[in-house]
């Protein structure tokens, strides 16, 4: 087995992020036949004595997709009040995602304030460990309703890598719209190449250029070294990889694994 399958098979306590790029289709609609398919390798991971815990973006996306008059509002009220209502569509089909597999989520909306008080970090862990004791997906998300400079976090990526910490997890995993880091953006330079393996983040920033956010996200590849120094930091290793391909927690396990690997020195 390659490095990247070594590793997902090793961990056991997953933490993954799905991007609003993976879960939106070309019109900026929810993919929903993505979420239902990635619940069924979800299911099956589980049944494989894995325990996941989804770090899930697109609830703008969902806003979008439901009140499709307030699309081109960019005043920050409406950009809220869409992701309040955003949210509960997320939620509503992530639900039927996970019921077709006989399995419960539980949502948790969270601010940078939420990990910064040790009270209420205890809470959160507290909470993760109830949820996936009892077989229930827990599904976290920035709370972009009520969130001001002052106390979001602004990203998932870090989201997720504060939430891989705090419960204490054996690997994240960022799944985007690309297959890893490359040494430069793969779709406007052809000879861009894949970086697969990664032990000092340092070093890797010497060697690529780091490109814009996309069109749906929030992030960028700076957001995703920032979250890889977090968590590595804790021993805790970082897969990048492309949610859009087929089955693909299904395909990490196999030598097939495509991505990039940050590892724990």
């Amino acid at each position: 087995m390659n490095d990247i399958s070594t590793a997902f098979n090793k961990a056991r306590k997953i933490v993954i992020k799905i991007g609003s790029n993976t879960l939106a289709k070309p019109d900026g609609t929810q993919n929903t036949e993505f979420m239902a398919d990635f619940a069924t390798q979800c299911a099956g991971m589980i049944k494989k004595g894995k325990q996941i815990v989804l770090v899930s973006s697109g609830a703008q996306v969902a806003g979008v997709s439901t009140t499709k008059e307030w699309a081109r509002k960019k005043d920050v009220h409406y950009r809220q009040a869409l992701c309040s209502i955003g949210q509960v569509e997320l939620m509503h089909q992530w639900r039927k995602a996970f019921c077709k597999e006989y399995l419960h989520i539980g949502q948790l909306l969270l601010t940078k304030d939420d990990f910064e008080s040790e009270h209420r970090s205890l809470n959160i862990r507290n909470t993760l460990f109830t949820l996936v004791d009892e077989g229930v997906i827990p599904i976290i998300n920035e709370n972009d309703s009520v969130s001001c400079d002052e106390i979001k976090i602004g990203d998932n990526d870090n989201l997720s890598a504060l939430t891989a910490i705090l419960w204490s997890a054996d690997m994240l995993i960022l799944f985007s719209d690309i297959d890893g880091v490359y040494s430069d953006n793969p779709k406007t330079n052809p000879k861009a190449k894949l970086i697969e393996s990664v032990s000092s983040i340092p070093e890797l920033y010497k060697n690529i250029k780091i490109g814009e956010t996309n069109s749906f996200g929030t992030g960028g590849i700076e957001t995703k070294l920032q979250a890889a120094e977090k968590v590595t930091a804790y021993g805790i290793e970082m897969l990048l990889a492309n949610g859009g391909k087929e089955k693909i927690l299904e395909t990490l396990s196999t030598d097939n694994a495509k991505g990039t690997l940050f590892k724990v020195e």
